[in-house]
């Protein structure tokens, strides 16, 4: 740790390779969280991109904005995103199983390294980037003592501690102190002495080498131990070994036993199966905030990959998988406009690499496009609700591609494709997907796809300004819902942008009966967030009709909700209306902090405000009023404050409660971003107003 610090002091691009199971991650996560808490003053960036379940080179950039927790709702690429984010910041990426992905690791990492002179980046793998300036850090295995120690000290956890005689000391050189293999040989301990494995793995080492022990490549010794850990295995545990391979990186119990079960192994004795291989530690158990998941190590997992595609079931394993994952989607949708919601977005969020290997495999199969298509239009409230937006949209287009049999699949994937790049402010993109869904949904007579086009629409009219054929669209769109029976948070949104509309017309008293009652019905059925934006606009209301308390009250739950969901754009609008509620309460300075913490925010959600003249207006009278109080220079100062307030510190201050201490101000430091009052544009930036889940 020690000697990779010191490494990392001196060079921006380190790279820790070794053979598989000799604890380059472990490492790696260490030695950056110690870096992280030293140094300079100022709070650094940390994020681990972790590589192993990505498969497609083009989402290396993804992984990464994923990785450092951030939103963008734009059309941006996401390497755009993350210079952005990183710029002038002290920061560290952590790229974690990069080998297969050498190319698109190599060419971020260099434009990153080029462009963000704060930067450090920290690669794990076993080969090089291969770049200018890459410093190697070769990771040997342990020391003999330092081998015994591991072993038993995993011995110890199993509950049969051996005593540190000749045998244990032969086993930890032969499988030449890689700590997995150390592991998987601890977790054998139950059954056989350390004499019996020493013995067995003899013999295993004498077949596949002839005899030569003496020279084997550590590489080769760790490919020996997981097979002869595999040949210990039972049948019925080397099946599910092999089996469970389909999984990228993490499953939960329910998972497995659905997928891995038939044909040989029965669904009620996969848990007892598993439970055998957890204790060989084949596999490990984590707890997430979805619950307790279970995964496989890269290098295990590969090794059951191969004997699964020996067995000649791998096809059938992987249509299981896409099967389980196509319905968990189908009941998350469903599960959405419930008291399930925060559940859900967890829940996807877990599932995510699995979701994407089951999209990947439905738009490479031939006869399974119309799936795939119906999979990413399932996952509208994953792409918007959980910040996903530049993923969706690239799924959705690469299902769209393709031809379907299934008209009901592809026009689901449209209208949510038109929903996704409003969202991103992409008006043309946007206008001909809803204008497709709509005529071929006349054409085949879905008065759904209809509805759904319909209402989208609706949203792309209110977010640029034409307010009167937004209330004609939303107003007909409800009337089609109603009619088939659709209620839902769509539907609930639908309502909600509709009393936007005649709020922006003066029409305060129709907004707030029209938000009183999605209020009511999103609290008998437990929805949160559509829940939240039928409270902006009632705080809206409040606001116009004088009552600040009143609309501090009702911002304070809908920014609470906003920000739980990761809505960014229920989070920055709520701030900005905030702001202008702080001013009327006479205190412009926290007003213009606000100001500016939502100045940093809208970058990644659009157009400010939409460049709608409607949603621009609270936020000029707060500046008019903010400035007249305190000047321009003093305005701008804490503007610049605000600004340097990162989402989570700002919405804590904007959440405060009376009398309680606000987070501290950063100084300021540069310009900040700032939109002037009268900037307008027409365009359909991210209509967080319109629809669905989180934006």
């Amino acid at each position: 740790m020690a000697e990779l610090t010191a490494a990392l002091g001196q060079a921006r691009l380190v790279t820790v390779t070794g053979v598989g199971g000799v604890g380059k991650s472990r490492l790696a996560v260490r030695v950056a969280a110690r870096w992280a808490s030293t140094g300079r003053a100022g709070a650094p960036v940390l994020g681990r991109v972790e590589l192993a379940a990505v498969r497609d080179p083009q989402f290396v950039p993804y992984a990464a904005v994923e990785a450092l927790g951030l939103t963008d709702h734009t059309t941006r690429l996401p390497r755009e995103t993350l210079l952005e984010h990183l710029a002038g910041r002290r920061a560290l990426l952590v790229l974690d199983g990069f080998e297969h992905l050498v190319a698109a690791c190599a060419e971020l990492t260099a434009e990153l390294l080029r462009r963000l002179p704060e930067l450090r980046v920290l690669a794990v793998g076993r080969r090089p980037l291969g770049l200018a300036g890459e410093r190697l850090f070769p990771l040997a295995p342990l020391g003999e003592d330092e081998a015994v120690e591991l072993f038993t000290d995993r011995a110890r956890a199993q509950g049969v501690p051996p005593a540190d005689g000749a045998e244990v000391r032969e086993l930890c050189r032969r499988l030449e102190g890689i700590p997995l293999a150390l592991e998987l040989a601890a977790g054998r301990l139950r059954a056989l002495s350390p004499a019996q494995l020493l013995r067995r793995l003899d013999d295993r080492f004498r077949l596949l080498t002839g005899g030569g022990r003496d020279v084997l490549p550590r590489h080769q010794t760790l490919r020996t131990a997981i097979g002869w850990s595999h040949e210990l295995c039972s049948p019925a545990e080397r099946l599910l070994w092999a089996r469970l391979s389909v999984f990228a990186h993490s499953f939960d119990l329910e998972a497995a036993e659905y997928v891995c079960s038939g044909d040989g192994l029965a669904a009620d004795d996969v848990l007892d199966v598993l439970s055998e291989l957890l204790v060989q530690s084949v596999v490990c158990r984590e707890e997430t905030p979805a619950g307790p998941r279970y995964r496989m190590l890269d290098t295990v997992r590969a090794y059951g990959a191969e004997w699964l595609e020996a067995t000649g079931d791998a096809g059938r394993l992987r249509r299981r998988h896409r099967d389980w994952y196509l319905g968990l989607a189908t009941m998350c949708e469903l599960d959405w406009f419930s008291p399930r919601q925060r559940e859900v977005a967890a829940r996807v969020e877990a599932e995510l690499p699995n979701l994407r290997t089951a999209l990947e495999f439905c738009l490479t199969e031939p006869e399974e496009a119309h799936l795939g298509q119906h999979l990413a239009g399932s996952l509208w409230f994953c792409w918007v609700g959980c910040g996903r937006l530049a993923e969706g949209r690239r799924w959705l287009e690469r299902g769209l591609e393709l031809d379907s049999r299934y008209e009901r699949s592809r026009l689901k994937a449209l209208w949510v494709l038109g929903y996704v790049a409003i969202l991103q402010g992409d008006a043309v993109a946007a206008l001909r997907a809803l204008r497709m869904c709509r005529e071929q949904a006349e054409r085949s007579a879905d008065p759904t796809a209809v509805a759904y086009a319909e209402h989208r629409a609706g949203c792309l009219a209110l977010v640029t300004d034409d307010v009167a054929r937004a209330e004609s669209l939303l107003r007909s769109a409800l009337d089609r819902y109603q009619r088939i029976g659709e209620l839902n948070s769509n539907v609930l949104m639908g309502q909600v942008e509709l009393a936007m509309a005649r709020a922006f017309q003066g029409d305060l008293p129709d907004a707030v009966r029209l938000c009183e009652d999605v209020r009511r019905v999103c609290e008998d059925h437990g929805e949160r967030w559509a829940r939240s934006y039928a409270l902006y606009v009632l705080a809206y209301a409040a606001w116009q009709g004088g009552d600040a308390g009143r609309a501090r009250e009702l911002l304070t739950d809908s920014l609470d909700n906003a920000h739980a969901f990761h809505d960014l754009l229920g989070t920055v609008l709520s701030i900005e209306l905030l702001a202008l509620v702080t001013v009327t309460q006479g205190d412009p300075v926290e007003a213009a902090v606000l100001q500016g913490a939502a100045a940093r925010m809208w970058p990644s959600v659009g157009l400010p405000l939409f460049g709608s003249a409607y949603y621009n207006l609270p936020h000029e009278r707060c500046e008019t009023t903010a400035r007249e109080a305190l000047g321009d220079e003093r305005y701008e100062e804490w503007v610049r404050r605000g600004a340097r307030l990162d989402r989570d510190t700002a919405v804590a201050r904007a959440l405060r409660e009376d009398g309680r201490p606000l987070p501290a101000l950063p100084a300021p430091r540069g310009p900040v971003p700032h939109t002037r009052p009268g900037q307008r544009e027409p365009a359909a930036s991210p209509t967080r107003k319109g629809g669905e889940t989180a934006g």
